[in-house]
């Protein structure tokens, strides 16, 4: 059997719960690794190297981009996010799932660069219901809620570049559905390949 791990990427718009639905699948779970980004910000108190980010020097971030050495990343509010491909591979190699949760512009570079990616996409019950996850979170103001909402609409437009759409209804519905889709694509022909290979071989 392949014993390479697998990409994982998950994205959904601000408020559907995707923090949420994937620290309840973390939680229960060996044998998966959660991938941590890259940036060129300043480390806040309290962050520290290779735990919340990867910090690094402009320099350092675009040198790596330009080698290939980074998944996907763009630039927000003049500093650079990314997800280095070093990490990823290695806990891939280990056997070890990763998962990315990325934006989903990050999503569809990583589709380019990693074709054996599984892209899985984490949908509100209704555009309605997202509105008031976010309204009802009493955190920003009616502008930064508009705001959140008009970058959901293009959002909820890429979804059909996923692999899969998960209706995140409840969190233990949707956590059930993600252990399934997961469980259910390492058994992709794509993901046995190494397996039939070392079959055909002994035929």
């Amino acid at each position: 059997m392949n014993k390479k791990g697998q990409l994982i990427v998950v994205s959904g718009p601000s408020g559907v719960g995707k923090g949420t639905v994937l620290a309840q699948y973390l939680a229960s779970r060996d044998k998966i690794a959660y991938s941590v980004s890259a940036t060129t910000r300043a480390p806040r108190p309290g962050e520290q190297h290779g735990v919340q980010y990867y910090f690094l020097s402009r320099e350092e971030f675009e040198q790596t981009a330009q080698n290939g050495g980074m998944l996907e990343y763009a630039s927000y509010n003049g500093n650079y996010y990314g997800t280095p491909r070093q990490p990823v591979e290695e806990q891939r190699q280990q056997g070890n799932d990763v998962i990315l949760e990325i934006e989903v512009q990050g999503a569809l570079q990583v589709k380019k660069s990693c074709p054996d990616a599984l892209l899985i996409f984490i949908a509100p019950p209704s555009f309605e219901e997202l509105a008031n996850r976010l309204t009802g979170r009493q955190t920003e103001d009616a502008k930064t809620v508009e705001n959140r909402l008009n970058i959901a609409r293009k959002e909820l437009q890429c979804a059909q570049e996923y692999d899969y759409i998960i209706v995140n209804d409840t969190v233990e519905q949707a956590v059930e559905r993600l252990t399934q889709i997961i469980c259910a694509n390492r058994y992709n022909k794509n993901n046995m390949k190494e397996f039939l290979d070392e079959v055909n071989q002994h035929a």
